[in-house]
């Protein structure tokens, strides 16, 4: 009885999913509709609200297909509703929206979207630190909820008025921060900024020799980005996205 039972279950979890599964024998299909649409709804209310640029973007045709193929399709690795719009991202990350006939920036604006929820709900720890340590001679320390971040499309103009076919020649750089006042801010980068940070995410050592491999990809001599370096690192701990140096 109790397989039974588990099967019958499966059966209808199957067929609420994806109404192409075979529906459970003896519950009335205007039943299964009802147990679908509650779900979906659910689903479709969740995702809205994480992603509103995209909802709002997309055709309406087109934003309940995305809904429906990613209850169908996609098995997502946790059970909390706070990360499934991670999930969804990754999910289109794996080009779900191609097979869709969904437009190429769909992956990116969703992660650009998704920032805003995943820094706003962090529980992170920022590490030990010196707030006054010396930047250029000590090895500055980015701050956790501080994320450069580099796009092939123009995440933060693509909206319902504008939707672009080809991706520019140059990058969008954008660095999206959670503050003291615990909102989240975006902000556009220069590239050297960008660079900068991008740097300080994967290196750890001193300003002086993060500045120097960037003199040397441009480029120019030490010191002739000496001076803009160090008015930038000073300027990024003022903003609060370097915390100072490491402990």
């Amino acid at each position: 009885m109790p397989e039974t039972l588990h099967e019958q279950l499966m059966t209808m979890a199957r067929h609420v999913r994806d109404p192409r599964q075979p529906a459970p024998p003896g519950i009335e299909a205007r039943r299964l509709a009802i147990y679908r649409q509650l779900f979906i709804g659910n689903l479709d209310s969740l995702l809205g609200g994480g992603f509103p640029v995209i909802r709002a973007t997309l055709e309406a045709t087109q934003w309940q297909a995305l809904v429906h193929a990613f209850y169908a399709d996609y098995r997502c690795q946790t059970p909390l509703f706070t990360e499934l719009a991670e999930e969804f991202v990754v999910y289109l990350e794996e080009g779900a929206g191609d097979a869709l006939g969904l437009p190429s920036w769909l992956g990116e604006l969703a992660h650009y979207e998704w920032t805003e929820s995943a820094l706003l709900l962090s529980d992170s720890c920022e590490p030990a630190h010196n707030p006054e340590g010396d930047l250029l001679e000590g090895v500055p320390l980015l701050s956790t909820l501080a994320w450069p971040l580099a796009y092939r499309w123009p995440v933060c103009d693509i909206g319902p008025n504008h939707l672009p076919t080809t991706a520019p020649n140059e990058p969008t750089l954008i660095l999206v921060q959670r503050r003291a006042d615990h909102r989240v801010h975006f902000s556009r980068l220069a590239p050297l900024a960008y660079a900068l940070l991008a740097s300080l995410q994967t290196r750890q050592v001193s300003g002086r020799e993060h500045l120097a491999s960037l003199a040397e990809a441009v480029g120019a001599s030490f010191n002739q980005i000496l001076p803009q370096g160090q008015v930038l690192l000073e300027n990024l701990r003022v903003q609060g996205v370097l915390l100072g140096s490491r402990a």
